[in-house]
């Protein structure tokens, strides 16, 4: 009687596919727990144990590759008997420490500036600016968003959309990417000569974390996208995501963090063209700070009718709408290509989700709140938030 404790990582060409084009292995131990001999008819217990490297990455399954420790039994028997064999999963986490990356505390800022034309002879440009207040977040985490765009052109732009990517590379013949819009939040489009702010809030998922320390063969990054369609401008902030959270503030705030000590001096196009200047003259200032609403969060609870009609939602609904009380909670919540495990309380086998969007965890066990956030109207308007950088 054998036992066989092993933990590997295989990464295929394919999705779904467990033919494995390239393999890694991290621990690979065998004890023999009886010799050659029989069993009396009965029950027998066979105690073991084996000592897990510190160096073993997380568990994580995706499309292209997995990180699989496991444990295996086997009963050798006579020549021509049919050996006996069992398996078990089990799962690791290996947390990651936000402290340990580097600059980690350091203000999170991008811009960029967009030049292009409109009605055949007409130019402009705009200028965006994203921040977040942090560089680094974990599992129920608010990442604060801000975003500022100055439109020094005679035209409207389009909404401004912020999405949370995910992008895994799997190392197999050739890399392999695999990129997925987390969480996505559309704000409004810019007046022609106006300068705008949009302020939003998403809450971290359930995801796994950054890089996978230990693996080489998967890689996991998390960015956060500003950007718009009209004119084309695209700004992307690198997101850490672990499992101990930053403990310290930022070293300074990204621009726009803290409402300014004084007015901003004026800011006008270096040279409008001469057939505008009556439009900028009779229009308001361009140096007034608007401020943008938000016309979508995909994180935003639907209305309780749909809810009660999406067949991945985890919480069931009364016939009056509101959320029944959790009669059965899944002990281990699976997210689409997520890290496992998360735990919550109750009985029930693993429940993958079928949305291509990967969704939060179920929260009735945490100290984090598993409703989406509010937007920065709400919380402006004196809601009662419950929501920190720490709760």
């Amino acid at each position: 009687i054998r036992v066989t404790c092993l933990g590997s990582c295989g990464v295929s060409n394919k999705a779904n596919d467990a033919g494995w084009v390239v393999e890694e292995s991290y621990f690979n131990s065998s004890l023999s727990l009886a010799d050659k001999g029989s069993l009396p008819a009965g029950e027998h217990s066979f105690p073991f144990q084996f000592l897990l490297p510190a160096t073993a990455p997380t568990s994580f399954e995706g499309p292209f590759g997995r990180i699989v420790h496991q444990v295996r039994a086997t009963i050798d028997t006579a020549r021509f008997s049919k050996d006996h064999k069992c398996s078990l999963v089990f799962y690791i986490l290996s947390p990651l420490n936000l402290n340990s990356i580097p600059d980690i505390e350091q203000p999170n800022v991008a811009s960029a500036t967009k030049k292009f034309s409109y009605k055949l002879v007409k130019t402009g440009s705009v200028v965006l600016t994203a921040s977040t207040d942090l560089r680094g977040y974990v599992v129920g985490q608010v990442l604060r968003l801000q975003a500022e765009i100055e439109n020094q052109s005679g035209k409207d732009t389009s909404p401004v959309v912020a999405s949370l990517l995910q992008k895994v590379s799997y190392k197999a013949k050739r890399w392999i990417y695999d990129v997925r819009t987390i969480a996505e939040v559309e704000g409004a489009g810019v007046k022609a000569w106006r300068r705008a702010q949009w302020q939003e809030q998403i809450l971290v998922p359930a995801l796994p974390q950054s890089a996978l320390p230990g693996c080489s063969l998967i890689h996991i990054d998390y960015y956060l996208q500003v950007s718009m369609k009209v004119p084309e401008a695209t700004v992307t902030l690198p997101i850490f995501v672990g499992n101990i959270a930053v403990n310290h503030a930022p070293l300074s705030p990204g621009p726009g963090l803290e409402p300014p000590a004084g007015p901003s001096p004026p800011v006008v196009p270096s040279a409008p063209p001469q057939e505008e200047a009556e439009v900028v003259a009779g229009g308001p200032h361009f140096s007034d700070l608007v401020s943008l609403s938000t016309k979508s969060h995909s994180q935003q609870q639907p209305p309780p009718a749909v809810l009660c009609s999406v067949p991945v939602a985890p919480e069931p609904c009364a016939h009056d709408g509101s959320p029944a009380p959790h009669s059965l909670h899944p002990p281990l919540c699976i997210s689409t290509g997520a890290t496992v495990p998360y735990f919550a309380e109750g009985f029930g086998g693993p429940v993958p989700t079928t949305s291509a969007l990967i969704l939060p965890p179920e929260y009735s066990s945490w100290g984090y709140p598993y409703e989406a956030p509010p937007s920065y109207e709400q919380s402006c308007s004196g809601a009662d938030l419950g929501l920190t950088p720490r709760s």
